[in-house]
């Protein structure tokens, strides 16, 4: 019954080497981009000439494999042809141009004005003017009314009260700084848009200003590009949205649904002192739930695959950042112990190191979804890649060979998993001195579909090992997981939160054809690019609903509705290309005016909206 050569075993590892074989062809036709520079799910097909001539070989090779897998559905562990969410994530339906019916005139009217040269010369000037006044913010400040600092705010403010009168629309100032504004609609009944965006910029280091080819606030323009810090991130948010309500003031508009314009200054810090208590005004007015939909920065569309792509952001990932602490006796370095408290905290940040967290690519993740969306309707995807991506659907073997091949990018890893990142370390205050304390900070991004628990669970189950292994009582998150209760010990492993609190991972924004605000937001981000080109259709681009890798002031805004989106309509997917938080930040002119253009569609738009 044991001998090797029994038929049960043959037939077996012939279906392995089979299994395997398969996997292989079909791998050596699919490719991923590594550089970091290129879009997360930049998939490109093998080399061409290659491709070529092996066409018709490889055309056979997949369709063999396509019909293996139907044949072995059961065996594969594919999932049922008849599951609806299933197959309306692979069809990935695109939302058709949404253009104002009712004001359509008066869209017509303000495109044709944003379209000209003097517009276009004014929005210039409005946000070099914004981007001339410094509003940097660091992590240390104080608090609103006894730091000085938040004081560069108080310039910024006067700009805005002349360079934006809103004679119709309601200010409220929240803990000072924090802008509210309110463009009351005629029919209550209908819950209001919001427009967000954040009035701070990160700081620039004063060893870098050399490297800048105009001065960090110059709001220089070259007669092509503004330049200058927060021209990108993120006062052309801002100020773009603020154009687009003295725009339509100007036209004599006045919606029936509300638009509120809410702007933080302190999202480059964590958005505490801003978004924080902005979330607490808006509930207060509206209620829980009382907005219709968000939308705040994010990333923007590109051009991929024959189409232009554009990432509405669906999500956000997690913010945890954890300390571990080591604590043990101290002495003369004279008479070392086999191991410091240095050199146990050494240990154990290899230790993590070399056990990341689990990444696996799954169906329910927001980048999966942009996959299909891309596979399915981008106009040059190879076929081979095409029916991978989309088969991976059904097959959990194809969804790893995706997996495999996608995550040879360390980008697209990084968005799928939970990362985690070793940012600080400290211990020791004399070289002769036996150091009594040591700690790090290891910072992680929590996948959307993991938790702080999760995390916190695989910090218990990687350490406790280690702290018996060098003889430290073991407490994580306040519970004793070695040791006795309130005894003290001198020798400790004490992991805990490094600030008050985690984020845990967004809500997922819904994209199915029953969401009107993801509808509503598709067909302006195709209506804006069409109208701005002067293009008669848009059926070049294509929406695939993407995530944010960092977080946004969205993050305090949960309560407020379920259609948060972070999106700004501008074309250039990479954030450095456009020096997004380190030298030489800048904007086209052009794409500045296009963003104006995109607000003020989408406020027309969501005055019209039945289904919202």
């Amino acid at each position: 019954m044991s001998s090797t050569n029994s038929p049960t075993r043959t037939r077996s590892r012939h279906r392995k080497k089979s299994k395997e074989a398969l996997h292989i062809r079909v791998e050596k036709h699919v490719e991923v981009h590594s550089d970091p520079d290129v879009a997360p799910f930049t998939v490109s097909s093998g080399n061409s000439r290659q491709s070529r001539a092996s066409s018709s070989t490889s055309k056979c090779l997949i369709t063999l494999f396509l019909v293996f897998h139907v044949v072995y559905m059961a065996y594969l562990g594919i999932a049922w042809w008849n599951d609806h969410e299933m197959h309306e994530l692979g069809e990935c339906a695109q939302p058709g141009e949404l253009v104002p019916r009712r004001h359509y005139e008066l869209w017509e009217k303000v495109n044709r004005g944003l379209s000209s040269e003097k517009f276009k010369m004014k929005a210039i000037t409005l946000l070099g003017d914004a981007v001339r006044i410094p509003t940097e913010t660091y992590d240390n400040m104080g608090e609103v009314g006894e730091d000085p600092q938040w004081d560069k705010f108080i310039p910024f403010h006067a700009y805005l009260k002349v360079a934006f009168p809103h004679s119709s629309l309601k200010l409220t100032k929240v803990n000072k700084f924090g802008l509210l504004y309110e463009w009351r609609g005629t029919q209550p009944d209908l819950r209001p848009i919001l427009l967000a965006a954040h009035q701070d910029v990160v700081p620039v280091e004063n060893s870098t200003r050399s490297s800048w080819v105009h001065e960090p606030f110059s709001g220089y323009y070259d007669g092509v590009r503004i330049w200058g810090r927060g021209s990108s991130d993120d006062k052309s948010g801002l100020v773009g949205s603020l154009a687009a309500v003295e725009t339509l003031l100007q036209s004599g508009f006045q919606p029936e649904r509300g638009v509120v314009l809410a702007f933080g200054f302190d999202e480059e810090a964590s958005g505490f002192h801003g978004a924080g208590t902005l979330a607490g005004a808006i509930k207060d007015i509206y209620g829980e739930k009382g907005i219709a939909m968000i939308v705040d920065e994010g990333a923007g569309f590109y051009n991929q695959f024959g189409s232009v792509i554009a990432l509405p952001g669906i999500a956000e990932k997690g913010l945890y950042n954890i300390r571990v602490e080591v604590r043990t006796p101290g002495g003369h370095s004279s008479v070392p112990p086999d191991h410091t408290s240095i050199g146990i905290l050494a240990d154990i940040l290899s230790h993590l190191e070399k056990n990341p967290f689990p990444a696996p690519l799954t169906r329910n993740q927001p980048l999966f979804q942009s996959l299909q969306c891309v596979s399915r309707h981008a106009k040059a995807v190879s076929p081979s890649l095409r029916h991978t991506i989309r088969w991976s659907l059904y097959s959990n073997l194809l969804l790893k060979l995706v997996e495999r091949k996608l995550f040879k990018s360390s980008l697209f890893k990084s968005l799928v998993g939970t990362t985690q990142a070793i940012d600080m370390v400290h211990g020791g205050v004399k070289s002769n001195a036996l150091p009594e304390d040591a700690w790090a900070i290891v910072n992680h991004r929590v996948s959307v579909t993991s938790s702080l628990g999760e995390v916190q669970r695989r910090y218990v189950e990687l350490l406790k090992p280690l702290a018996k292994r060098h003889n430290l009582t073991f407490t994580a998150f306040d519970k004793v997981i070695l040791g006795e209760h309130g005894a003290e010990s001198p020798r400790q492993l004490v992991v805990k939160n490094a600030t008050l609190h985690g984020l845990e991972p967004a809500p997922v924004t819904p994209t199915g054809k029953d969401s009107g605000a993801y509808q509503l937001l598709a067909g302006t981000i195709k209506a804006t690019y069409r109208s701005h080109r002067g293009l008669n259709s848009s059926d070049e681009m294509v929406i695939a609903p993407g995530m944010m890798p960092g977080n946004t002031d969205t993050r305090y805004y949960w309560d407020l509705t379920d259609n948060i989106f972070r999106y700004n309509h501008y074309h250039n997917l990479i954030p450095a290309a456009r020096g997004v938080h380190t030298v030489n930040e800048h904007i086209e002119a052009d794409v500045f005016v296009e963003m104006i253009r995109f607000f003020v569609t989408i406020i027309l738009n969501a005055d019209e909206a039945t289904n919202l």
